[in-house]
């Protein structure tokens, strides 16, 4: 949800580009470096051995560009030496039928603002690969610059101002690449999280607006990984980190995971993400358990028919906390989402609906509304997130998309949202009249914001990657 989401993904970070030639399709963007030894020749003392060949590269047998968070081109025009460029912009639209006064949309981790064009994202970086160390830079500007630190709480345990010495940066790591097995990938830094199948990058995604499993769990992780590719097929990759969607650490101890990737054949993949943290903020004894899986299928492949290809994915999330005041019978977190995706015409024009729910006693993944400027830290009185409180929601999207060429992507979406409690913005606005009074979040006297049960919006997008 990172944090909130945040994001949050399901962006998937580039480990590093392909050394040979690029296949004809995309490789996934986690993929390491092909193995850099060279072909094994044969000697005197062996003269009838055969040359070794080095191991293939994984996930590279088919195209998989299908899949939610790993959509883009495999032309890269900015690729100079050991040095692969990556410009990213994301530009947006949103009406929301509530006609909230102060602009202001709450309760998502990609759409912020009414009637107005905004930058969700603009981002500039890369791929750096030489003699197997890798490094990967991506830069954020625009609205995801100030909302993604906003959701994270983890810097007001301490001191350093850890939301402003990050905010500008997606991706930042560095790594290096061990040819055994398939590949192995040492790599420490901040990287895209896997929780909640779609990606941090709105381009990558078949909606715009992700539904709640993936926009109230991680767009991001900082700590280090170990990407194992045993096979061609399969990616083991363990995690240890700060915590969840967070700069620094709630408590004392760190977060770890795991991810596990197979992918069987071209048309189906299994991914499973799990979790344990110990995320509320200054509460130590407060453990989190999460669970995330999705399966993948791509079950129609024309690329010359009017319908060039179809495919479907399902996500469910189930997660609690236990210890400092709560248990998992009653603070947990159960959620799924279910999305149908085609493509017409040589892949230039797509569609997707789909949607989710989610029910979260205790609110703890619950991204609190920005009234009055409250923040993941400040909390406020106007949304609790108190053990108890009760959180059920559910969310459907239709998308339709133009992609005249495989770097921009034109798209219309229409959201349909709902909550058991008030939540989204209503006409009133979240923001007291005369702009932000007092600490971020408090009570203001005389004005209460203005929530309603459900809403209703538009979304027009213009979203590039290079």
């Amino acid at each position: 949800m990172p944090m909130t989401s945040l994001a949050f993904a399901q962006a998937e970070p580039v480990a590093a580009p392909p050394a040979s030639p690029a296949p004809a399709t995309e490789p996934p963007p986690d993929l390491p470096a092909p193995p850099s030894s060279a072909t094994a020749l044969p000697t005197a003392a062996a003269p009838s051995a055969a040359a070794e060949s080095p191991a293939s590269e994984p996930f590279a047998f088919a195209d998989f560009s299908w899949i939610p968070g790993n959509g883009g081109s495999s032309d890269r025009p900015l690729k100079a030496g050991p040095f692969t460029g990556e410009v990213r912009l994301d530009a947006a639209y949103h009406y929301s039928f509530a006609h909230p006064k102060d602009n202001t949309i709450s309760g998502s981790s990609e759409v912020f603002r009414h009637n107005e064009l905004q930058v969700t994202q603009i981002g500039f970086g890369g791929d750096f690969l030489y003699k197997n160390v890798q490094a990967r830079l991506m830069t954020q500007f625009g609205m995801y610059s100030q909302t993604t630190p906003r959701n994270d709480s983890s810097p007001s345990r301490g001191q350093w101002k850890l939301d402003d010495a990050y905010r500008y940066i997606s991706e930042a790591y560095g790594g290096y690449h061990i040819d055994v097995m398939h590949g192995i990938n040492v790599q420490a830094g901040i990287f895209m999280s896997y929780v909640g199948l779609w990606s941090y990058y709105n381009f990558d995604n078949w909606t715009y607006q992700p539904s709640y499993v993936s926009s109230n769990t991680p767009w991001f992780f900082n700590g280090a990984r170990v990407q194992i590719f045993p096979t061609e097929n399969l990616k083991i990759e363990p995690w240890f980190v700060n915590g969840w969607q967070s700069y620094g650490k709630f408590n004392q101890a760190p977060g770890g995971g795991l991810q596990i990737q197979y992918r069987p054949s071209a048309s189906v993949a299994l991914l499973g993400n799990q979790y344990f943290g110990t995320d509320t903020l200054n509460t130590p004894g407060r453990k989190r358990f999460h669970t995330d899986d999705s399966v993948m299928v791509k079950y129609y492949d024309r690329p010359d028919g009017v319908l060039s290809r179809a495919a479907a994915s399902l996500t469910l999330d189930a997660g609690c906390e236990e210890g400092g005041g709560v248990s998992c019978s009653s603070q947990y977190f159960l959620g799924f989402m279910a999305y149908s995706r085609f493509w017409f015409l040589k892949n230039h024009f797509g569609a997707t609906i789909g949607g989710g729910a989610i029910t979260n006693p205790g609110r703890y993944l619950v991204l609190i509304p920005p009234i009055n400027g409250a923040t993941a830290a400040s909390g406020t009185p106007y949304f609790t997130a108190a053990p108890g409180d009760s959180y059920k929601a559910w969310d459907m999207q239709v998308a339709a998309d133009y992609m005249p060429q495989e770097f921009i992507t034109f798209r219309a979406e229409f959201n349909h949202r709902a909550a058991n409690v008030p939540y989204f913005t209503g006409p009133g606005g979240v923001t007291p009249d005369g702009g932000n009074q007092g600490a971020p979040g408090s009570a203001v006297s005389g004005w209460t914001p203005d929530l309603i049960k459900s809403e209703d919006r538009l979304t027009f997008a213009l979203m590039v990657k290079y």
